[in-house]
């Protein structure tokens, strides 16, 4: 093994004891053998090094006497460096990981939420729902999605079909659709342009929007629900954008199979909540506690939280539309104490020239000062500041939904459970057991957001499944021997 020594000048600090690098050498060699032990390659394992570093010279304490004050405020204004990327950053915190845990064992570096801080580094993409719309021009948001159909491989579109998706999402923003409503009808509008490009004519025709439609069906075999949004894709593109609204028309149809959602009982879901703690400990049971949806959770604010009634307010759910939920009382102490680290975490950054926070709907014109208010800042903020692409503003987003999704997915799987677990299970698990505990279908159906009842309905199939509630014939197999052999007795 090639030892990587550190940079000149840069000495690693720290007590000569066993239980942490007791020499810059030494140390060192320690350090790097336990990265070539976890599979990480020397180009990789120098920047290890060297990131390590950076913290105990940044810290200036014998490694032992680190707390986990150091660290987070080490940490804290790591995730204000623009000139490092995420993986930069998550590197780091991985380094300093295995420095303070694996090389110095301290005991309150093992309860610390690494994985936490790690995935709250993923900042929120250019074409994220919360954020996309705001970032793409027309003309970027039609030609984001990249085609990876092998049939439609090397073709491209010309400038009247171009223009055509310019104003197909010009069209749905008029009618003010969701942005991933908006994302989906621009990918299958593009794919059918792209399917009948072969011929270049513009417009096509309804007949060519069946063809394609049946061909998705029958030679790529999409489900059901697939084919249904392509077909709305294709009925909004020729009834706004062409004026040519698509006639009845015949089309092999992919069949819908009846789905019923995974729902966990309730000793599962204890049995999951128990596996997760911290942050997304508390995420993952206001998603069973209120039903909420994920994204919807994510992007909470301080101000949508109310502790004397107990309750939150959902802002702009699915359709546009605001409902109030119900907030756990086991979680308010925790929630209190999340929204005091926000607190903090807002006058830092205040402190450090930044603050600001991302407001929909052009609110920012309209209240300029609103962005630096506590209230408007999210609950669950990343832990890094992002760069706005347009005009280079530096703001704190909330937490990305992929690590919510990535640990409820770990905790699933530490707690040996089957079913295939994900937030939204929380959120089935929550309307089927409120209607076990005997209440009503309207009241399920207001907390749930659905627009039709029928839609709740699907959870009383779950309930009452044929066959749940008779005595299995089956289970009367061991009476029947039993009395046999008291009769041939």
């Amino acid at each position: 093994m090639v030892l990587i020594q550190p940079p000149i000048g840069i000495a690693m600090q720290a007590s000569p004891s066993s239980n942490s690098p007791a020499s810059s050498s030494a140390g060192w060699e320690r350090f790097v053998n336990y990265l070539s032990d976890q599979g990480i390659a020397q180009p990789q394992a120098r920047w290890y090094v060297i990131r390590a570093e950076q913290y105990l010279k940044a810290t200036g304490k014998r490694l032992r006497e680190h707390e986990e004050k150091d660290l987070t405020r080490y940490l804290d204004a790591l995730g204000r460096d623009s000139r490092l990327s995420d993986w930069q950053i998550r590197q780091a915190v991985d380094a300093i990981r295995i420095l303070l845990c694996e090389m110095a064992r301290l005991e309150w570096a093992r309860d610390f939420d690494w994985d936490g801080w790690l995935a709250g580094m993923k900042r929120l993409e250019d074409n994220h729902p919360t954020v996309g719309r705001e970032y793409n021009p027309v003309r970027q948001v039609a030609g984001r999605i990249r085609d990876r159909s092998d049939a439609n491989h090397g073709k491209t579109l010309g400038p009247p079909a171009l223009e055509a998706l310019d104003r197909l999402v010009v069209e749905i923003r008029a009618r003010d659709y969701s942005y991933r409503t908006e994302g989906t009808y621009v990918h299958w509008v593009k794919r059918f342009l792209l399917f009948r490009a072969r011929d270049g004519s513009f417009p096509p025709s309804a007949q060519e929007a069946f063809d394609y439609l049946e061909d998705l069906a029958v030679r790529r075999n999409v489900s059901a629900s697939t084919q249904s949004l392509a077909l709305n894709a294709l009925a909004f593109f020729f009834a706004h954008v062409l004026n040519q609204p698509l006639p009845e028309g015949e089309f092999t149809r992919a069949r819908r199979p009846r789905r019923l959602p995974v729902v966990l009982s309730q000793s599962e879901v204890q049995t999951l909540l128990s596996r997760l703690d911290g942050l997304h400990g508390l995420m993952a049971g206001l998603l069973y506690g209120t039903g909420m949806r994920l994204m919807e959770c994510v992007r909470l604010r301080v101000q949508d939280i109310d502790f004397d009634y107990a309750q939150i307010v959902v802002r702009n759910g699915k359709g546009k539309k605001d409902r109030v939920v119900p907030l756990p009382r086991r979680y308010i102490a925790a929630l209190r104490e999340q929204l005091a680290r926000v607190a903090q975490i807002h006058r830092d950054d205040i402190a450090n020239g930044f603050g600001e926070v991302w407001l929909p709907d052009a609110l920012s014109r309209k209240y300029p000062n609103a962005a630096r208010e506590l209230g408007w800042q999210f609950a669950f903020p990343a832990s890094r500041i992002g760069a706005d692409p347009r005009t280079g503003a530096r703001r704190r987003h909330h937490l990305h939904e992929s690590v919510l999704q990535k640990s409820i997915k770990r905790a699933s799987r530490k707690a040996g459970l089957t079913k295939r677990v994900s937030p939204h299970t929380l959120r089935h698990s929550f309307a089927n057991h409120l209607l076990e505990a005997g209440h009503d279908i309207r009241t399920v159906q207001a907390l749930l957001d659905h627009a039709d009842v029928s839609t709740t309905m699907i959870y009383t199939h779950v309930l009452n499944q044929p066959g749940v509630s008779v005595r299995n014939p089956a289970d009367l197999l061991g009476d029947f021997q039993s009395s046999s052999r008291a009769t041939v007795s």
